[in-house]
């Protein structure tokens, strides 16, 4: 459990100064270098801590499915052309979160002038 913890926390820690970049953006026209903190800059953060965890939890689901549905057809094979077709309609669902995340991601963030 120590090493999970631990784990977790560095994966943390990464995606944080993986989007430090953002803050060193050019200051905005007439700006300053004392203002260069914007609120698009945090939302630049925010969107890309909140996509990491979406997908990093779709991928934990993923592997459950994929990990209930070769048990399931472990344990009855007749029945694994129906385990494979829910698995796979389950897998469509969890990638299609993904997927709405990333567009809320681009519909949220993106500057006015594009």
């Amino acid at each position: 459990m120590k090493n999970y913890i631990r784990r977790v926390v560095l994966s943390g820690l990464t995606a944080l100064f993986c989007a430090l970049p953002v803050l060193a953006q050019a200051p905005a026209e007439g700006g300053t270098a004392s203002n260069q903190f914007s609120s698009q800059a945090f939302a630049f953060i925010a969107a890309g801590i909140g996509f990491a965890i979406a997908a990093g939890l779709a991928a934990l689901g993923q592997s459950r499915v994929a990990a209930a549905a070769c048990e399931g057809i472990a344990r009855n094979p007749g029945a694994g052309a129906r385990i494979q077709t829910a698995m796979i309609l389950g897998l469509a669902f969890i990638e299609t979160l993904v997927i709405f995340t990333l567009v809320i991601i681009f519909a949220k963030v993106t500057p006015p002038g594009l």
